[in-house]
């Protein structure tokens, strides 16, 4: 490891750690504890405390669970993007507050290959109606990790809603089917909770455009060129018909799913990083810290924009804290606020190494990254703990 470790007689330090999940690899908790292990491997003295953050994608739920006492988790049965049922969940916290995760029940890990024209949201919707039979006054809708861009047709059909061809036939499921939309009959929607529905976002897409759905998310999703033409015009036709606002930031999240939500059901749309690390502490976590550490699978420029890294980022500059930075991969340059980064592939020797073995090469990188964090000010506060 480079670096030459802690100076002699520096004082023990508070460091948060407070990282996205690495998709695929890890989860943001996984990830906390073997950074954190590997800090002490160097600093073992110092004040470790994890704060696993989301964005609105997968592990917003475990984040609430985690950070709200007497928050309870309710199963569920749902239909999945391809259409497979599964185990899904949702989270009650105190107040009648629910808090549902579209990962769980309609995210791209569920799918057995990629289907961008066919993957739909109606799992999402059945996850929804099973928090509003349990009693939710007010939802929050964790909008990442979505295999699909109907822009939430399948979620709101579960809910009642009917999307019907020229003939008045329901649609088939899925964002390729949305050209032939003549129809949009809302009459049997259920009625959202009378706190409201607030739509964590992870992107300021919209929903339309270069920069929506369909052109920046399809591919990743499995669309080729033509799939995301086809998905693009389906999503035009929904705003045509459903009206609301496609032009709002965030509208393009998941797959158009947050559009979708904010037209039939007045969904607000809110940045998720801002709401979640308010709900996991971390603002006052910050406050007398020495260093935080934060990181996700791959970082690159839109890590920045909604993204998890950003929001500590933004945080963490406002207490004047340091910023270390794990990633599975660099693919950006070092963001201003950050003062030393690794990047796992590195350590493992390449990125296939690293996904095989990520916590081994997550202990190294926090252990790396003590050694690299420069000492705070002599006169900065030190952990009294």
């Amino acid at each position: 490891m480079s670096g030459s470790g802690p100076a002699a007689g520096d004082r023990p330090r508070r460091v948060v750690i407070a990282p996205d999940s690495f998709k695929g690899s890890a989860t943001a908790t996984e990830v906390a504890a073997a950074l954190g292990d590997g800090w002490r491997s160097r600093r073992p003295h110092d004040e470790i405390v994890a704060l696993p953050i989301a964005d609105g994608g997968e592990g917003t739920l475990d984040v609430f669970a985690a950070a709200v006492p007497g928050s309870v988790r309710h199963p569920v049965r749902a239909t999945g993007p391809d259409g497979r049922r599964h185990d899904a969940e949702w989270l009650a916290l105190p107040g009648g507050v629910a808090v549902v995760e579209l990962a769980r029940a309609s995210g791209l890990p569920l799918m057995l290959a990629p289907d961008a024209l066919r993957a739909q949201t109606i799992g999402l919707g059945e996850a929804l109606g099973a928090a509003l039979a349990g009693g939710a006054t007010r939802i929050l809708v964790a909008l990442g990790g979505s295999a699909s861009t109907d822009g939430g047709t399948g979620a709101l059909a579960a809910l009642g809603a009917r999307f019907l061809d020229a003939r008045g036939a329901q649609l088939p499921s899925g964002g390729g089917a949305l050209t032939g939309l003549a129809r949009v009959d809302l009459s049997g929607l259920q009625s959202p909770p009378p706190g409201g529905v607030r739509c964590l976002v992870d992107v300021d897409a919209p929903l339309l455009g270069p920069a929506g759905a369909a052109a920046v998310f399809g591919p990743q999703k499995g669309a080729g060129p033509a799939d995301v033409d086809r998905l693009a015009a389906g999503l035009r036709r929904l705003a045509e018909l459903l009206g609301g606002d496609p032009t709002a930031p965030g509208a393009g999240a998941a797959g158009g799913t947050a559009y979708g939500l904010a037209a039939a059901w007045g969904a607000d749309l809110v940045p998720g990083v801002q709401t979640i690390t308010e709900a996991a502490g971390l603002p006052a976590a910050l406050a007398g810290a020495g260093w935080v550490v934060t990181g996700e699978g791959r970082f690159d420029r839109t890590s920045l924009a909604g993204k998890v890294v950003g929001g500590v980022l933004a945080l963490a500059r406002a207490a004047d804290v340091p910023v270390l930075l794990a990633a599975g991969q660099v693919d950006a340059p070092r963001p201003e606020g950050a003062v030393a980064e690794v990047a796992l592939a590195r350590l493992a020797g390449g990125a296939q190494a690293a996904m095989a073995e990520p916590l081994r090469w997550l202990r190294a990188a926090g252990a790396e990254l003590a050694d690299l964090a420069p000492a705070p000010p002599p006169d900065g506060p030190a952990w009294a703990g």
